[in-house]
């Protein structure tokens, strides 16, 4: 397993990983899989689109349109409760399959760590599993 560190620089954006992920995968890594685990219960990540920045624009728009950072009901004491909601919408974790070496994403697609309450240090954990065994 390896451990990826990232700051972001914003309260909510969608950092592209994709590149950091396909750097780490290890040499001779043929057939298997993934898996991209956030540990933060403030940041998540997903796989959507990496073609158009809009697309990233829109999603965060539409999350703080679901879940506002103030509402009269929240009762977490760190005034992030809207950031947990979100957390929980997109998820802690992806898996990415990898054939002949490469990760299986479709032409458009990207992997992004979300951030929901930043700016901050964060880290996740990328974890590769070679079904083909050592090559």
């Amino acid at each position: 397993m390896r451990t990826l560190r990232l700051s972001t620089t914003s309260r909510s954006e969608m950092v592209d990983v994709t590149s950091m992920i396909k750097k780490v995968l290890p040499a001779g890594f043929v057939s298997g899989f993934v898996i991209v685990y956030v540990p933060h219960t403030t940041a998540g990540v997903t796989i959507n689109e990496n073609a158009d920045p809009d697309v990233k624009s829109d999603m965060l728009r539409k999350l703080e349109t679901l879940v506002p950072k103030n509402e009269s009901y929240y009762q977490h004491n760190e005034g992030n409760s809207d950031s947990h909601v979100k957390t929980a919408l997109v998820g802690n974790s992806v898996l990415v399959l990898v054939e002949n070496g490469r990760m299986v994403l479709g032409q458009w697609q990207g992997i992004y760590f979300c951030e929901f309450d930043g700016p901050r240090q964060r880290e996740f954990y990328v974890r590769p599993v070679d079904l083909a065994g050592p090559s």
